[in-house]
């Protein structure tokens, strides 16, 4: 039996595959770029009304009010300090409006300076009344009756007389509600006198010497428990401005005034007190006169 011959193997024969594209990154479309935008505007808060501010400025006003009425001074001493405090707060709290915190604050100190104003006014005012002796008047010495005309002048002048550059004459009567004050007369060159009024006195210093001036107090008050003549001031002013005390140099004068005794309503005392002065200008000085402890000085020439 013959065998059947198989066909030779040929060269192989492939069946040709498709062609795969290389793999590659997708591709994307570049990212478009947008100029950024105006920046956004915070959106602004009204302020709210300040409550405390208001309290603050309402109380600055009626303290401020009462600050200036003698009568309720009190008041505004306890409202404007509130009212400053109030209004230092108001000004902290965020939100909220500052004016009127602010406009308190300037009231409460303006206030509180016109508050002391006016209580040291009425400090003085009461003080004056209190211990005050008035208005000093002076009504000077004429020999003529004639003359009462000049005098009433002179009295309406007083205002411009009795300074030390135009003293007002010997014999001038110096009165308030309380004292009635004339100097009766000076005497200068009085060494000899003062020496012989007590044998303690001391001799003047060198180049000076002793006056002695007679001056008469009249209390005319009306104390109850009287007053001493020892309130009445009676001082010599040199030539050069300084002024000589009875007490710079203790003597005693010839029928000395007693101004250590109480005197009672109209009563008087009279009496010399003497003064170490100088020299060469004892008559150029002038008297300066208080009559009382809180009464208004002048001046009155020594010749």
């Amino acid at each position: 039996m013959a065998t059947p011959e198989l066909p030779t193997p040929g060269p192989q024969q492939t069946t040709p595959q498709p062609q795969q594209p290389p793999l590659t990154q997708p591709e994307y479309a570049a990212p478009v770029q947008t100029p950024p935008g105006p920046p956004a505007q915070p959106v602004k808060e009204k302020p709210r009304r300040n409550t405390i501010g208001l309290i603050a400025l309402i109380a600055a006003a009626v303290g401020f009010i009462f600050a200036c009425i003698p009568g309720a001074l009190i008041v505004g001493w306890i409202l404007l300090p509130i009212a400053f405090v109030l209004g230092l707060v108001s000004l902290f709290l965020k939100g909220q409006v500052k004016w009127m915190g602010v406009t308190a604050l300037i009231l409460s100190i303006i206030g509180t300076i016109v508050g002391f104003a006016v209580f040291f006014s009425v400090v003085a005012a009461s003080f004056d009344e209190s211990f005050g002796a008035g208005e000093t008047t002076v009504v000077e010495e004429s020999d003529d009756a004639a003359a009462g005309d000049e005098a009433a002048a002179a009295d309406e002048d007083a205002a411009d007389a009795g300074t030390r550059e135009s003293p007002f004459p010997i014999g001038s009567v110096i009165e308030n509600d309380e004292w009635r004050v004339v100097v009766n007369s000076v005497t200068l060159a009085a060494t000899d006198a003062v020496m012989g009024a007590n044998q303690f006195n001391e001799a003047p210093a060198e180049g000076t010497e002793y006056i002695i001036v007679n001056y008469s107090a009249t209390y005319i008050g009306d104390d109850a428990d009287g007053q001493m003549p020892a309130f009445v001031s009676v001082e010599y002013v040199r030539a050069d401005g300084t002024t000589v005390s009875g007490l710079d140099k203790i003597v005693t004068a010839p029928d000395p005034i007693d101004s250590m005794s109480t005197l009672y309503t109209d009563a008087t005392a009279t009496g010399n007190t003497a003064f170490e002065v100088p020299s060469d200008t004892a008559g150029q000085g002038v008297l300066a006169i208080t009559p009382g402890m809180f009464g208004d000085k002048v001046f009155v020439a020594v010749q």
